[in-house]
């Protein structure tokens, strides 16, 4: 495999957010815009299964920065900077789709804002959540007097335990808070969903070098796709582990996926330079994934004849997938025709898309 320098590295990681994006917008397309249904689709339960895992991977990835000198003031400062990117503009885009495809949304605020999901736009605010607690834990990690792999590792133990209690809530004994409604209002329901995989790709970044042997291993990558075909087959087909053991071949898919999709973008690095027309498209996609993320619920199709269709009609993999990519790639074009237009303005650049 080849070798990585910072700025090639830097340029395949972009491109790889910007594929990513197209997987999120495609899947909103297919579910909200085609109304297709997730149980019957030959295509969704599939990318679901690494899609928001690769882009918090990423993100935990690339917020590792081993130069960085952790102090009080400069711990608020990057919180309060993550808070005016991804709460402002959030707020603002999520207050605009209802406006636009709810026009009785102030008499049901409340339901709207009680739900994890907040209307799609649960993403921003999420992972503000996970910055917070990664901040805070590199904060105190860098006043120990002796730097060890066993912090992170813990902390990934622990957000992995997070995880299981959605799904093994039986195996964890805990007494049951009486009002669980804060999960659902402020989403850190998702938060536990899905923070082991920010750490995760956190951890990656900080032994890059062994990471990077394993990926470039001759055994590692076959063992991998071999693992994640067994998984896959169980949970579409065999379901031969039941109850809550189900989630096990789940969770195994969901990290092998990512990784070998991570693995051949970086395998195929020099594809995804700026030299070439893919690099660069999705490298501008990728360093747009906050602006396209905000708008691309306000132009989604309403083409529920197409979901009628793809729902009786749907054992084809290819089409499912082309069909909502194409129409995603236009949707992704229109934003970032509309999100060039108001960054015109310093303002709406500034405090949209926290931009300077």
């Amino acid at each position: 495999m080849h070798c990585d320098n910072g700025k090639t590295r830097l340029e395949w990681l972009d491109a790889l957010r910007g594929f990513t994006m197209i997987l999120v917008v495609a899947y909103h397309v297919s579910t909200n815009g085609f109304g297709e249904i997730e149980k019957t689709s030959m295509a969704l339960p599939f990318l679901v299964l690494f899609r928001m895992p690769l882009f918090f991977f990423i993100s935990g990835f690339l917020a590792f920065k081993p130069d960085f000198n952790w102090t009080g003031g400069r711990l608020g400062m990057m919180v309060w900077k993550k808070f005016k990117i991804q709460v402002i503009p959030t707020l603002v885009f999520m207050l605009i789709s209802l406006i636009m495809y709810h026009p009785h949304f102030w008499n049901h605020m409340d339901r709207y804002l009680g739900t994890p999901y907040k209307t799609g736009y649960w993403f921003t605010l999420v992972l503000l959540q996970m910055f917070i607690i990664y901040y805070v834990f590199a904060f105190f990690e860098s006043k120990m007097k002796r730097q060890s792999w066993i912090p992170i590792t813990l902390l990934w133990v622990i957000a992995l335990a997070a995880y299981a209690v959605l799904y093994m809530p039986s195996w964890f004994k805990f007494p049951k808070p009486a009002d669980e409604s804060w999960l659902n209002y402020t989403s850190f329901i998702q938060t536990m969903r899905y923070f082991h995989f920010f750490v995760f790709g956190n951890i990656v970044h900080r032994y890059w070098r062994e990471w990077q042997r394993l990926f470039d291993s001759k055994w590692f990558f076959p063992v991998l796709i071999v693992l994640v075909v067994i998984c896959c087959s169980d949970i579409f087909k065999w379901h031969l582990l039941k109850y809550q053991w189900t989630n096990l071949p789940r969770t195994i898919s969901m990290y092998g996926l990512m990784l070998i999709v991570f693995i051949a973008f970086r395998y195929y690095q020099e594809q995804f330079t700026k030299k070439r027309v893919v690099g660069r498209c999705l490298q501008f996609i990728g360093v747009r994934t906050l602006d396209i993320y905000l708008l691309h619920f306000l132009f989604l199709p309403n083409l529920k004849m197409v979901g009628d269709f793809i729902n009786v009609n749907n054992k084809n993999f290819v089409i499912d997938v082309t069909q909502s990519v194409v129409v995603a790639l236009l949707v992704i074009g229109f934003c970032c025709l509309v999100s060039s237009v108001l960054r015109i303005s310093p303002f709406f650049k500034k405090y949209l898309f926290g931009r300077k």
